[in-house]
């Protein structure tokens, strides 16, 4: 009896546990059992975690009101996925999608691992990092790591995937990328330095982990397409996106940019804001949802954007050494700022009346969670989750230095892979918008994870089973 054989046979005969994520019982199995994991916060709530956000996507998705501020994709995504009849599916669907992400990405790179081992790391995670925070959030920051791990899988496994689980990845990708500008971005820079490193390789003539650009690149074009047709569908316009500047802006006025700008210009630049300047917020949230903000006065992103892309780019002409300071700053705090539960507290103000007049039957179950009770504490959740996110980024720049040292080149691609998408991430929210605890929040529960999976990955091991294809 071969090697291969006798290891098939050994796994089944073993306990249901034992069997390698490489079987399709033990892959079903995971993702299966991972679901009420990530739901385990939620579970606990008695309702979906809810966001500031939430009611605006439900008035935009389930009502068909276009908002310029909220993702049309993810909304029109409540409605498909059945947010009429119950905010719980969509929630099932996140942390599905999640599970499969984290279940292909871990058959690729440690088939080896156990269904008890990777449940065990599962459950750490849901424990140690606010991964079950947004997978059972509605609101569609979980999409963000799902694009990452995605999009790896099929840069460097595609191949070795079988048709539907390739179809399904390219799926639920291109999902990922739509649901969000900020995930299209991350995914497009991503792809751009995938194309760095497929150019590098070639003219090094290096025989480093080769890439597959065409999937990905495929992912950005249709989660455009995507966000396009939503938009269009919408309005009958097609565009992009019209709250850029307005996010934009207010980091130039957190940045006290902007207010350099109206010191030196007015009146002679016959601003609006010149009659503004000396009450302007000191922020960007202020700017954006304060009620005395000149932004809402002004017409909000109607009566504002053709001035705020005014003087973004005077002030960007003027002031460039400035500008990329700040926006090195942000980037840097945004990278390290990653506490769970930002803005995660009772808003039955914001949402009731979007739920009392789209989805009416889950308003009882929803006023009784734990969460509008003013029942969570993240003091100590965070005393663990912050110590957990900077131990596994120290743990990350160690593993790295020990691959290049070992020539693990698959490690080396995969950890930098992550750390070059955390990095994207910070520049893109902390530099488009302003840095939030839940923009980083979001990707550090990767770190562990992609960690967990290095130090289980054998020094060669076969992606192929006995009798199947395992990917």
């Amino acid at each position: 009896m071969s090697e291969a054989v006798a290891d098939s046979a050994t796994s089944r005969s073993a306990h249901p546990f034992a069997a390698p994520l490489r079987e399709t019982r033990a892959e079903i199995a995971a993702i299966v059992c991972l679901v009420p994991l990530l739901l385990a916060v939620a579970l606990w709530n008695r309702f979906p975690i809810i966001f500031y956000d939430t009611g605006a996507y439900v008035f935009e998705g389930l009502g068909g009101n276009f908002l310029v501020e909220r993702s049309p994709v993810y909304s029109l995504f409540l409605r498909v996925a059945g947010g009429g009849l119950s905010l719980w599916c969509i929630v099932v669907v996140q942390a599905l999608a999640t599970a499969f992400a984290m279940v292909e990405c871990a058959r690729a790179l440690a088939p080896r691992l156990s269904l008890g081992a990777f449940l065990a790391l599962g459950t750490a995670l849901v424990v140690a990092t606010g991964l079950p925070w947004y997978a059972g959030e509605i609101e569609p920051d979980c999409f963000a790591a799902i694009a990452v791990l995605s999009l790896y899988v099929l840069t460097f496994h595609g191949g070795r995937l079988d048709r539907w689980r390739r179809s399904l990845l390219f799926g639920t990708a291109v999902l990922a990328v739509a649901v969000h500008l900020s995930h299209l971005m991350l995914a497009t820079g991503l792809v751009a330095v995938l194309a760095l490193y497929a150019a590098a390789r070639r003219l090094a003539k290096a025989d480093w982990q080769p890439p597959q650009l065409a999937s990905p690149a495929l992912v950005c074009v249709s989660g455009l397409v995507v966000i396009l047709a939503c938009n269009f569908l919408y309005t009958g316009q097609v565009f992009v996106s019209r709250a850029g500047p307005a996010f934009l802006f207010g980091r130039l006025l957190q940045d006290r940019i902007v207010m350099r700008l109206l010191d030196d210009t007015c009146p002679q630049s016959h601003y609006r804001l010149c009659a503004y300047k000396n009450v302007l917020p000191p922020s960007a949230d202020g700017w954006m949802w304060g009620r005395d903000s000149p932004f809402q006065t002004l017409g909000r992103y109607a009566g504002t954007t053709d001035e705020s892309q005014r003087i973004i780019g005077e002030a960007l002409r003027r002031y460039p050494l400035l500008n990329m300071e700040m926006a090195l700053g942000d980037t840097a705090r945004q990278f390290v700022t990653f506490k769970t539960g930002d803005q995660v507290e009772p808003q039955e103000w914001a949402l009731r009346p979007s739920l009392q007049a789209y989805i009416p039957t889950q308003v009882a179950a929803y006023m009784s969670a734990r969460q509008q009770r003013g029942e969570f504490r993240f003091g100590t959740i965070n005393r663990l989750h912050v110590a957990v996110g900077f131990l596994s980024l120290a743990g990350m720049a160690l593993a790295i230095g020990v691959a290049i040292w070992r020539r693990r080149r698959e490690t080396i691609v995969f950890l930098g892979f992550i750390l070059v998408a955390l990095i994207g991430n910070a520049f893109i929210c902390g530099v488009l918008a302003t840095p939030h605890d839940r923009y980083q929040s979001r990707l550090i529960w990767l770190v562990p994870f992609a960690l967990a999976l290095v130090l289980v990955e054998r020094p060669s091991f076969a992606l192929r089973g006995s009798r199947e294809s395992v990917t």
